[in-house]
């Protein structure tokens, strides 16, 4: 049996050395438009035809990180910093109210200032003005107890990205005072105190190999999370990446077809990343099997500030007033967005 067989009969079986083989594919078009019809499959038939929306504030590009890889890292002094406060968080909240929104995603850098007691303050005021909403948060790691406190105030969901699951390959994207076990540990934080909980990984990332691929599939197969952010790598031109080439959305797109086959409940988004590198990247991340999409309803005045990446898209079908044409560029390929909230199929708690 060869590995693609394999992987599609028994997805968890693969040892490191079989996903490394089934990675190396990634530009044969029988075994791409394979893995995509499967993982079409397995989409339609937990989400049917849903595409979820998630509106995404950006509260704050400060960050007391260093990620090589990153522009709003505390070493780039020529970034334009700003935070939201409490009561613009709040008017981001109601605009997408107003739209129709069910999940609101606070993303932001690890930024000190957003002690424990204001996040779990911010948190719960979402909860009490649209208690039937979802929360998320993707502001890094913390300890278990803070963890515990924002779950307690009524977070819902937390993404953090893991990266990599090579140890190796973290030293190379991140400084010596940062640890990938760390990283690791407060992913099953995560999972244990409920959250519905995200990982994921660049692809093409400086120093990425096959090899630390397999690795992040077989980890992933490992943490089960309920959700998964895959994106290309887009250099920033304050980082000392900033002439490594970008990351390649073909291979984007087969690794979503193979995360969505390897977990198969899973919510996927379709990334703004991808969308930046190929300007049908989104409608291609649904037709490989993501399903969800995350406008943003950031202040306008600060979307631009929050630049991870160069040429990073933050108008358009990108941002919240796009939703018009987000559906109907949805429905060309036969998909529905959905303003529910949108939990992972089998997510019980």
């Amino acid at each position: 049996m060869d590995v693609v067989e394999k992987f599609l009969q028994n997805p968890d079986s693969l040892s490191q050395e079989e996903f490394v083989r089934l990675i190396s594919l990634w530009q044969n078009s029988d075994v791409c438009e394979k893995l995509r019809k499967e993982a079409v499959l397995i989409r339609k038939k937990h989400y049917g035809n849903k595409i979820f929306l998630r509106g995404l504030i950006e509260f704050t590009n400060y960050c007391k990180n260093n990620c090589y890889y990153c522009g709003i890292r505390a070493g780039n002094k020529r970034a334009v910093r700003y935070r939201l406060s409490m009561e613009e968080i709040l008017e981001c909240c109601e605009q997408g109210h107003r739209l129709g929104f069910q999940t609101y995603v606070l993303q932001g850098g690890e930024d000190p200032w957003y002690t424990q007691e204001r996040v779990v303050e911010i948190v719960s005021a979402i909860k009490r003005k649209y208690p039937e909403c979802a929360v998320t948060l993707s502001i890094g790691e913390k300890e278990y107890e803070e963890y515990r406190s924002y779950r307690n105030a009524g977070a819902d969901r937390y993404l953090l990205r893991h990266e990599t699951a090579d140890e190796e390959h973290y030293r190379i994207l991140h400084p010596e005072q940062m640890c990938l076990s760390n990283r690791m540990e407060c992913l099953y934080n995560l999972k244990k105190l409920g959250f519905q909980t995200g990982a994921g990984f660049m692809t093409g990332a400086p120093g990425q190999t096959m090899e630390t691929l397999a690795k992040d599939l077989m980890f992933l197969s490992k943490l089960q999370p309920d959700m998964v952010g895959v994106g290309p790598f887009i250099p920033h031109h304050d980082t000392c990446f900033s002439q490594e080439p970008q990351g390649s959305a073909e291979l984007t797109l087969f690794l979503l077809s193979v995360i969505r086959i390897l977990l198969p409940k899973c919510l996927l988004p379709s990334t703004t990343a991808l969308n930046t590198i190929d300007p049908e990247g989104r409608e291609k991340g649904i037709l490989a099997g993501a399903n969800v999409l995350m406008p943003n309803l950031s202040p306008k005045r600060n979307r631009k500030h929050y630049e991870l990446y160069d040429n990073k898209n933050y108008d358009g079908e990108e941002a919240a007033e796009g939703i018009m044409r987000l559906s109907e560029k949805m429905s060309r390929i036969g998909y529905q967005i959905v303003m529910e909230k949108g939990d992972a199929v089998g997510y019980n708690n």
